[in-house]
């Protein structure tokens, strides 16, 4: 056969043998926001967007509901403080696959296309202890042979989201990077586990993350042509994303398992909080990493063998997310906490633009502000009581209100309280200091928030009202199990 033909014939093969990088890219879809956007709403800004597939971090009946009849590729969870009661019990993990697996995707033409079951939301992470390790991998054995009674093994797979924090380097050299001694046994069990069952290696990687802690340059995390190479296990390396891909992948080989497929569970960039999260350095990453999966060069080690799936953190904002590891973890949204793009990437989908979300219902145009006519002598122990119960990173060094001047930086503290409080006159008082006005005092960089309208979530209470039975129902089953 001519050379040509074969070069034809090779790029044929290739384009189809190829995973469709539209249908690998996901995101995650987390709630932990004290005003979030109606579930329906959230799955039209999904379809608007094209984006098929989802992992979420519990199984909130609400939502589950939304995506049923979808056709959205969905990854649900079971929250980590459930584990124990899910390794004792088999009879608990039957009700649980019960109640939010089968309930689901047995519902005829409306049913959820639920894909994986994540057990677990990085529970080996270090600051952990072994509060949640021994019982990970008694969980996902009992809900495997829950989702096999019902039938559902061949169709849903379980795994366990991983962090990076589970590797361990005594040097700089990523082969000699392995699973933290005290996880190793761990480990083990869990990929003897994944493997047996066809199930992939769920792992975060933040580029991000490794730029505050490691020896990275900037230009080296964002995917930049002219950042400076690594060279590691004689291989070179020109950005932040290959470099964790391939450790991950080199732990995985020394464990005994080359050929397990990766997903990428988490890997976003924050826009606010703290020095270089913001949404121009946001999208120049996005940008990067998803011309980078496009192209299916893969890595150094997995040459032409992108990640199985990988899913974007976050979709929103989310501003009751916990903030102990920085002020940026309540900022990973590709979109606002209102469901507002903040910048374009091509997630794959053909179209650089997203959509925004449509007739979002707002609570009325007011805001609290500081009363400049008052003595302003306790107004920054009112700012800091209300920064305490609400959300005020934005003002964080770096954040996107950092440089604005007092007393407007007061005036915002009292807005984000006014506004988690849902505009009750009274989250408006800080002893006389506190002023309503129809005034927006936002300026180009920094938004003083209007929080979304909730209260006409009545269908959300009732499901949340489901959910908790259906949760008392599993506890109730691993006591008697």
């Amino acid at each position: 056969m001519p050379t040509f033909s074969l070069s034809i014939t090779f790029t044929f093969l290739t384009i189809f043998t190829l995973p469709c990088v539209a249908d690998s890219v996901g995101v995650n879809w987390g709630t932990m926001a004290s005003h979030p956007l109606p579930p329906p709403k959230v799955v039209e800004l999904l379809k608007s967007n094209k984006i098929n597939k989802v992992k979420l971090f519990d199984a909130n009946p609400y939502v589950l509901q939304a995506l049923s009849g979808s056709n959205i590729g969905v990854t649900v969870g079971i929250p980590n403080n459930s584990l124990r009661n899910l390794n004792s019990s088999i009879k608990a993990a039957n009700s649980w696959v019960h109640d939010n697996v089968t309930r689901y995707v047995s519902s005829g033409g409306s049913n959820a296309r639920i894909e994986y079951v994540a057990v677990g939301d990085e529970p080996f992470l270090k600051s952990y202890g072994e509060q949640f390790q021994p019982f990970t991998i008694g969980a996902a054995m009992n809900i495997q042979a829950a989702l096999k009674k019902a039938h559902l093994d061949k169709k849903v797979k379980v795994v366990v989201p991983c962090s990076f924090d589970n590797f361990e380097s005594g040097s700089n050299l990523s082969s000699e990077v392995h699973f933290r001694p005290d996880l190793n046994k761990t480990m083990i069990e869990l990929l003897t586990f994944l493997n047996k069952h066809g199930s992939p290696f769920f792992v975060t990687i933040s580029p991000f993350l490794t730029l505050q802690t490691k020896n990275m340059s900037l230009d080296f995390s964002l995917f930049k042509e002219t950042a400076r190479s690594h060279n590691f296990s004689h291989k070179t390396y020109k950005n932040s994303f290959d470099l964790s891909y391939d450790t991950v992948v080199a732990v995985l080989s020394k464990a005994g398992f080359p050929d397990i497929d990766i997903v990428v569970a988490k890997i976003g960039w924050p826009t606010d909080g703290a020095a270089n999260a913001t949404s121009n350095l946001a999208e120049i990453f996005m940008k990067g990493l998803m011309t980078h999966l496009h192209s299916n060069l893969g890595t150094p080690l997995k040459p032409r063998h992108p990640p199985l799936e990988t899913y974007i953190f976050s979709l929103f904002d989310e501003d009751e997310r916990s903030i102990d590891s920085g002020k940026f973890e309540r900022h990973w949204g590709l979109f606002t906490f209102d469901g507002q793009a903040k910048y374009h990437v091509d997630l794959g989908q053909g179209s650089v633009s997203l959509v925004n979300a449509q007739n979002v219902e707002y609570l009325s145009s007011r805001w609290c502000v500081v009363n400049n006519n008052k003595d302003m002598f306790n107004a920054s122990a009112n700012a800091l009581e209300a920064c305490s119960n609400a959300d005020c990173t934005a003002l964080s060094p770096g954040g996107s209100c950092f440089n604005i001047s007092w007393p407007t930086n007061i005036s915002y503290a009292f807005n984000s309280y006014y506004q988690e409080h849902n505009q009750s006159a009274e989250s408006c008082d800080f002893e006389g200091l506190g002023l309503i006005t129809t005034v927006d005092p936002s300026n180009d960089r920094c938004r003083f928030r209007i929080e979304i309208n909730t209260s006409h979530a009545k269908f959300y209470r009732v499901y949340y009202f489901h959910w908790m039975i259906s949760l008392i129902t599993t506890l109730l089953a691993s006591l008697v199990g």
